[in-house]
């Protein structure tokens, strides 16, 4: 933004501050029962991964019992969770999907 000051006349830029919406992770955890073939899929197509990210993902998952599939602003975040708990209900698997501020 540029203003004028008012004492000599000459243009100064001055810098807006604009804040950054609050970002939350994206996170899957792990149950007993869905399938990792499932889980790659979900990865793949929800958050765009590529067959060999999504599968790092999921034995992270896997192993550590989460993982994080993206980080997001709080409207964006909440649409992939709900997206994703629906889905795997849709397909009768309990996978979970949760959000929690980065």
């Amino acid at each position: 933004m540029v203003t004028k000051n008012r004492e000599n006349g000459v243009l100064e830029e001055s810098k807006s501050k604009i804040k950054l919406p609050p970002l939350y992770k994206v996170m899957l955890l792990n149950d007993d029962f869905t399938p990792m073939d499932f889980v790659v899929m979900v990865l793949q197509t929800f958050f765009f991964m590529d067959q060999e990210k999504a599968t790092q993902i999921m034995l992270k998952i896997h192993t550590e019992g989460m993982g994080v599939c993206g980080i997001y602003p709080s409207d964006i975040a909440m649409t992939k969770v709900q997206q994703v708990n629906e889905f795997s209900r849709q397909n009768q698997h309990p996978l979970m999907c949760v959000m929690e501020k980065s």
